[in-house]
């Protein structure tokens, strides 16, 4: 029995020391990353067509739509794609039309092109853009004037063909948005940097904004790609990369309003996502797992009790808060800072959410049930509705 103690102590304290380090590698990261000086904007300014794809109205949907509507950048137009007319954005999207009537446009996408019904939308509504460069942005995300001039920004250089941006809510109201938003500013963006030292530079996109040549969409096929799979994100990013072009994160993060997001819906949505990264990144996800620190030096300490586990215990979570904050202050998210109570819960919950998407391949999505095959390909499960 002492045998068993004494392999788990090893165990966990060398799973507690390699999350030590990876808080302290995540911290640097961030750091210098946020820190660089900002791009001038693209001069001239090229023409950009922003595609929205459109599902049910989502919380404070229209002010998140007019920020789109309210860029500095003189070149660019914003085109809507609902899949049904009785969709209840409609009136809104009409009343967005007649409010600025040179710059919006909505758009019926009835046709399935494929599983993933938001790229079946967004290949419906590229048939009406004109800009030279794309910019995909999901509907639940609010922007300032300066967004678009310096998501693109880094496009200035001929040889990136991606730009792609992280995201949370840097104001949550719930305890579901604040874990959403704590796993999104703390471990999502800083991995993101981490996987960008690793690589040489980014290989697959992330999040509610890409902007994109659309010379690279044409050339890759990266959307055809995507349509049966999940993480089109990634997918876009990916065949990108693969083709020889850049993929850059930019400095802007977005905002991400999670509204009333409940414990059970962030659960899910992150199951979603780690099953999905297991099945378009491999033997890679399980990498995540020697990533929590701050579990492993919890087990640490009730398998042992020993007074030099309680100190590393201490050691393990004061990095930790100290990468929070660091994430928080060089995000300018000090609001999100005073959820920082909750943050023992958000690591429970990552470490809980990594094994459960360790295993099983359905995927919940808008009501669907999909399962995963290899490739990240998705498959249609019967009898449920969009």
């Amino acid at each position: 029995m002492r045998l068993i103690q004494q392999v788990l102590e090893i165990g966990f304290g060398i799973l507690s020391l390699t999350g030590l380090s990876f808080y302290i590698w995540q911290t640097i990261a961030v750091q210098r990353f946020f820190q660089r000086p900002k791009l001038p904007p693209l001069n001239p300014a090229p023409p950009v067509t922003i595609l929205v794809p459109v599902c049910g109205l989502e919380a404070g949907a229209w002010e998140n739509w007019l920020s789109l509507c309210q860029q500095d950048y003189s070149n660019y137009n914003v085109l809507f794609g609902v899949r049904e007319l009785s969709d209840p954005a409609v009136p809104l999207l009409k009343q967005l039309v007649q409010t600025y009537p040179y710059l919006v446009r909505w758009y019926h996408c009835p046709e399935i092109l494929g599983v993933n019904y938001k790229i079946s939308n967004l290949l419906q509504l590229r048939q009406y853009a004109n800009g030279q460069i794309i910019v995909f942005v999901d509907s639940d995300i609010r922007v300032t004037p300066d967004y678009l001039a310096t998501v693109i920004a880094p496009l200035q250089n001929p040889q990136l063909g991606v730009v792609t941006c992280g995201y949370f809510d840097h104001r949550p109201r719930g305890l579901g948005a604040a874990l959403a938003a704590l796993g999104r500013c703390l471990d999502f963006i800083p991995s993101i940097l981490i996987a960008r030292m690793l690589d040489g530079g980014l290989k697959f996109a992330v999040g509610p904004t890409i902007a994109v040549r659309s010379q690279v969409l044409t050339q890759t096929g990266a959307m055809e790609l995507a349509k049966n799979r999940i993480g089109d994100d990634y997918r876009l990013g990916y065949e990108a990369a693969a083709a020889g072009y850049g993929v850059e994160l930019s400095t802007y993060v977005l905002h991400n309003d999670c509204g009333a997001d409940s414990l059970a819906t962030v659960f899910e949505r992150e199951v979603r996502w780690a099953r999905g990264i297991r099945f378009n990144r491999g033997s890679q996800y399980y990498g995540i797992g020697f990533t929590f620190g701050t579990v492993y030096s919890l087990g640490l300490v009730l398998i042992s009790g020993a007074p030099w586990t309680v100190a590393i215990l201490g050691i393990v979570w004061g990095i930790r808060f100290l990468q929070a904050w660091t994430c928080c202050q060089t995000m300018n998210s000090e609001k999100l800072w005073a959820w920082i109570w909750v943050l023992p819960l958000r690591d429970g919950l990552s470490f809980l959410i990594w094994l459960v998407g360790c295993f099983g391949r359905k995927v919940h999505w808008r009501g669907r049930e999909l399962e995963l095959e290899p490739g990240g390909y998705l498959v249609e499960k019967q009898g449920f509705d969009y």
